[in-house]
């Protein structure tokens, strides 16, 4: 029987594998330069580093990073998109914001369909459903001869208020693949059947540039899978950390924007959950940004308003991540001003930091630890060396010389701007929503986590961080931990009050029964399936709305209300139980369960003091200078390890830095406690 269960997350810099072997609860990781041009190469370079045989594998779990890219590259197939007379212009007029309030001279991107690629139709349907005039089909047909002549083969279908009622939608597909034959058609009824028309058109239009491009990407790879002797489906990744099969990925491709990102926030309660923790703060230090979440009780913040480009959103359900470009590979540069910034700017997998030899000259956070002996000359056992002297030079030249400072200081302050950006994004999805940091552990990984967890930590007053076994795979690990899931919602506008109890119920089954058929159809017997009933809410009045869960049952709605007003204190530190409260949709989550790996406790040895493999001088701002610090190999740390900073911890995928008064402890998970303040 099949027996390794394999995850693979594509990042910008590394693709990381993690291998769960079943049989003997034991882990493998394997990590290997990302191939931009084709991400399935890294995919197919990983799982033969890891030594892994496909038919051996009973589950194959992919984060992947192709959505995205495509979407900040632009990079898509011919496309079109169909609308209702008078709207063409929605997706660029948008809702009239800006990223930048402040700055007059920058733009928002422009859309991703140019104007000359957008068609009208005559059509109308009014806010109730009603159709107020039937699609023009000898108007439709004309537009489709157009499209087939200019060769696009995929469409979006966008027409007004759809929402309530799809018939005019779904005729023009019918006419759409009549006249081309093979043409991908997304429409804003089936993908996102939801009141404002530019949050759906948006959406719709994504899923429309992406079909193509995924679907190609995912049937290649799955065939490649398949050759290589696996026999289960190939589960990818979505935003809303579950996963999809290939079926599901055909017709919302766009669920696939931010896949890989999703990962990490699904590993990261997981592992707080086995440490003892409900409340955590992850932390994601890659090579070339970092990607913070939120686990608060236990439950993963959600989000529907996010975005890859500003002012065009995915309102899909999303794990809320705040992605900021600091990672290993962000530049630090002098601004017009003459100050010190980290970047968002990255030296990226090719060339690389100075100190990869590949070409770069700029210095990154990378280079600065280098230079200040937090990393050693080697990384992954030994497979990339690290050049201190190219790194020294780019930090000299770049930041040294123009600011007038000492190498080591120039060095401490590349990485102290890179630590406030993150302390500054921390606080931003913490404090901005109602949480206060010193409530939660800091669970820290990616390649570059380890360096500047204590830092941070310090920074926003948090006692504890966890590092787990694995941090530089810890995001493809997450991949191993998802379940199928779909998200599905319907518009239900009406006062709490005076809202049909028994049409809402009905609402809800109808939701129930196409989330059970969609899960069927991808292979999840009944008794794995979960369904969970959300309503979003406002006050009177309100435009937005917040999500609360719901319960069947007569006393269901009202129960909602209550915790609607409890939530909405504790978001906006306000609520109004005087004033009436809306019911402006219903949503339903549902989840295909799949088995999780088990992982191994370990029994703590008492007194463990191990002695280090060697020593180097480190600078530490807290010591004023370079100290004598032990360097060990995590792989030698048993459960019930203790360690008195300063010290450094090394590994395959990562490196941890334990500074001067900090405490490190090894738990019965192997995971790196550090306590950074013993008075909390």
């Amino acid at each position: 029987m099949p027996k390794l269960r394999v995850a693979v997350d594509v990042g910008g810099t590394f693709t990381d594998v993690c291998v769960f072997d079943e049989s003997t609860e034991h882990t493998t990781v394997a990590k290997v330069p990302s191939t931009p041009s084709d991400p399935m190469r890294a995919v197919l370079n990983g799982v033969a580093e890891a030594g892994v045989d496909l038919s051996d594998v009973s589950l194959f779990s992919h984060g992947t990073t192709v959505a995205t890219n495509a979407l900040i590259t632009r990079r898509f197939p011919p496309a079109a998109m169909v609308t209702t007379r008078g709207f063409r212009d929605v997706i660029e007029i948008r809702d009239g914001t800006k990223d930048d309030l402040w700055d007059a001279y920058s733009d928002v991107a422009r859309p991703y369909v140019r104007r000359r690629d957008r068609y009208e139709v005559t059509e109308r349907i009014d806010y109730a459903g009603e159709i107020v005039t039937r699609l023009d089909e000898d108007e439709a047909r004309r537009v489709a001869r157009v499209l087939a002549r200019k060769g696009v083969n995929t469409v979006a279908v966008c027409f007004i208020n759809s929402y309530a009622n799809p018939e005019n939608e779904l005729r023009m597909r019918e006419i759409l693949e009549e006249e081309l034959p093979g043409v991908a058609v997304s429409t804003s009824s089936e993908v996102l059947p939801e009141i404002f028309e530019h949050h759906r058109f948006s959406t719709t239009v994504a899923n429309a540039l992406l079909a193509p491009l995924v679907s190609g990407y995912v049937d290649r790879l799955e065939n490649e899978l398949a050759a290589g002797g696996y026999r289960g489906d190939l589960l990818l990744l979505h935003s809303g950390g579950g996963s999809m099969t290939p079926r599901m990925v055909q017709r919302y491709p766009v669920r696939l924007a931010a896949s890989g990102i999703a990962a990490g926030a699904i590993a990261v309660r997981e592992i707080a959950r086995r440490a003892g923790y409900h409340n955590a703060i992850g932390l994601d230090m890659g090579g070339t940004s970092t990607d913070i979440s939120l686990v608060h009780g236990g439950e993963i913040r959600v989000t529907k308003d996010w975005h890859v480009q500003y002012g065009y959103p995915i309102s899909f359900p999303s794990i809320e991540v705040r992605t900021i470009g600091a990672g290993g590979g962000s530049l630090a540069w002098i601004d017009e001003a003459g100050s010190l910034r980290n970047g968002p700017q990255s030296s990226g997998a090719e060339p690389g930091p100075a100190c990869y030899s590949a070409g770069g000259t700029e210095p990154t956070n990378t280079d600065a630890n280098l230079v200040l002996g937090r990393l050693g000359s080697r990384l992954v056992a030994g497979a990339m060396r690290l050049d201190r002297e190219a790194a020294e030079r780019a930090v000299k030249e770049r930041v040294a010389s123009p600011l007038g400072r000492e190498l080591d200081q120039a060095a401490a302050d590349v990485i102290q701007v890179a630590n406030a950006n993150m302390a500054d994004a921390v606080r931003l999805i913490s404090i901005r929503r109602g949480y206060d940091p010193r409530d939660f552990v800091l669970v820290v990984f990616g390649g570059a986590g380890g360096l500047h967890g204590a830092s941070l930590a310090k920074e926003l007053s948090i006692p504890v961080v966890l590092i787990p076994p694995h941090p530089g795979v810890t995001s493809a690990q997450g991949c191993l931990m998802v379940d199928v899931r779909h998200d599905l919602s319907v518009m239900f506008q009406s006062t709490a009050q005076e809202a049909d109890r028994e049409r809402l119920e009905r609402e809800f089954a109808a939701l129930e029964s196409e989330a059970t058929e969609r899960l069927r159809h991808e292979g999840v017997s009944d008794d794995h399936i979960v369904l969970e009933r959300t309503i979003s809410m406002r006050y009177e009045g309100q435009w937005r709305s917040l999500a609360v869960i719901a319960h069947g049952g007569p006393g269901g709605l009202d129960a909602a209300v209550q915790r609607f007003h409890e939530e909405h204190e504790r978001e906006y530190s306000f609520r109004r139980d005087e004033v009436p409260v809306e019911v402006y949709q219903l949503g339903l989550k549902a989840v295909g369960t799949t088995p999780k790996p088990r992982f191994p406790r370990h029994d703590p040895v008492p007194g463990a003091r191990p002695e280090p493999a060697a020593e180097r001088d480190v600078y530490f701002e807290e010591a004023g200078g370079r100290v004598r610090t032990p360097v060990h190999e995590r792989d030698a740390l048993e459960a019930g390890t203790e360690l008195a900073g300063p010290a450094i911890i090394e590994q395959l995928d990562s490196t941890t830095v334990v500074p001067p008064g900090a405490r490190a402890v090894v738990d019965e998970w192997l995971n790196i406690r550090i306590h950074v303040r013993e008075e909390a």
